[in-house]
């Protein structure tokens, strides 16, 4: 959750102490317009008081908030320390007074005093975050499966049995196969028994609170043989007919091992008695549903959108620390108006053994910001787009498919909880 502001003063930043939680909520709240019941309230709360809380107050009264949880990123090849953005609010009188940017400001400072060289979030209203350096680096599919047929795919389904999981168990059974999965495509977070509770299965009920358009709990089914690992799984909620809508299916995440595991799964949620349809609010842009179907007027795409912003904080560390997917030479002039200390003219360098970031006096291959940079950094945007765009300056030929060819990965990132 992120809200608005404009940099022109230095308000008094910093640590939100623990005695005004309940007033940085109020705030929150009243950025969002939110009317929650009182269990999201508090889940609200412990989420930010788990958080690195930043809070900036003028005169003593609290003027913005911004949380950061500290989670792990999957990067290509690896995984990164990384300060999710979250709760970000500046109170309606404080718009336009630099609140957002000092908060900003002591984030970068937090980031590197805790060895954390990216930072992300979901913005509410993307056109703020650009001009901090974060850029759009995972893409996602709304997607709406006509399920009042039968479901009709080119392939087989994987034979292995379906069940179901007592949610509550779900963390045990599941998380070792996530976590073997992170690899494979980047953009997801490493996740904790707190995390699968909370986050992702809802298991009390307080983070959606009452906002579920009558979805009803968390369901759990798992692809193969109990105490085998599975081979897939999906969460999902149902919601029966009711007078002028029909029941539906909502698929909160799915993930399998392979496309006849993918196929077992969709065609399970496809044929749930008393429903129509199959609500995804998100999918890979990649995801292969849309060529496993037969008739592909049965899956149709309902919106295209930017996900997680990613933030490149320190660019050495970042660039060395994912792997690349062929070598590359250079020379990448460099902006960064935000952290001056990324900003220069930089030697590129990648190999099968990883990559180098050097500073050097030679001319450059590519100019660009360090916006356009982060949004390539996971493999999900070509940066010869950008070229097009005349965001990105190649002043090389070829430089750009180049680099593109390093960063490129197998899956295109994904990141499918906000």
């Amino acid at each position: 959750m992120t809200s608005d502001d404009d940099a022109r003063t230095a308000p008094d930043v910093r640590e939100l102490p623990e005695s005004d939680l309940d007033q940085a909520l109020d705030l929150i709240h009243l950025a969002f317009h939110f009317t929650l019941p009182d269990k999201t309230r508090a889940y609200h709360r412990e989420m930010l008081r788990a958080s690195s809380r930043i809070a900036a107050y003028d005169d003593g009264q609290l003027s913005g908030v911004a949380g950061a949880h500290r989670l792990t990123l999957s990067v290509p090849g690896g995984q990164l320390p990384c300060a999710a953005l979250d709760f970000v609010s500046v109170a309606p009188t404080h718009r336009r007074r630099g609140v957002l940017t000092s908060m900003m400001d002591e984030l970068w400072r937090r980031c590197a005093a805790e060895g954390r060289p990216v930072a992300c979030l979901w913005p509410s209203e993307s056109a703020i975050y650009g001009r901090y350096g974060f850029g759009a680096a995972t893409e996602s599919y709304r997607m709406e499966l006509d399920s009042s047929r039968p479901l009709a795919l080119r392939i087989t389904p994987d034979t292995r049995p379906l069940r179901l999981l007592d949610p509550a168990d779900a963390p045990a059974v599941l998380g070792p196969r996530y976590d073997a999965t992170l690899p494979q495509r980047a953009g997801r977070f490493t996740r904790d028994a707190t995390w699968w509770r909370r986050q992702v299965l809802d298991l009390d009920g307080a983070r959606s609170g009452d906002d579920r358009d009558g979805f009803g709990a968390a369901r759990v089914v798992a692809l193969g043989e109990r105490g085998e690992v599975p081979a897939g799984y999906a969460v999902y909620r149902t919601r029966g007919p009711g007078e002028n809508r029909p029941g539906a299916v909502r698929v909160e995440e799915l993930e399998a091992d392979t496309a006849p595991a993918a196929a077992a799964l969709w065609s399970y949620l496809a044929s749930i008695d008393l429903t129509s349809t199959v609500h995804i609010p998100a999918r890979p842009a990649d995801d292969p549903l849309l060529h496993l179907v037969a008739d592909r007027d049965q899956v149709r795409v309902t919106a295209q959108e930017p996900s997680l912003w990613l933030r490149l904080v320190d660019v050495r560390t970042a660039l060395t620390a994912r792997s690349w997917a062929a070598p590359v030479d250079l020379v990448l002039d460099l902006r960064d108006t935000a952290l001056p200390v990324n900003a220069g003219r930089f030697r590129l360098t990648t190999g099968p053994d990883g990559a180098t970031w050097l500073p050097t006096d030679d001319s450059p291959d590519l100019s660009l910001d360090v916006r356009e940079l982060a949004s390539c950094y996971l493999g999900g945007t070509p940066l010869r787009r950008f070229v097009q765009a005349g965001l990105v300056t190649e002043h090389t030929p070829g430089a750009a498919r180049r680099l593109d060819a390093a960063l490129e990965t197998e899956w295109l990132p994904f990141t499918g909880e906000d």
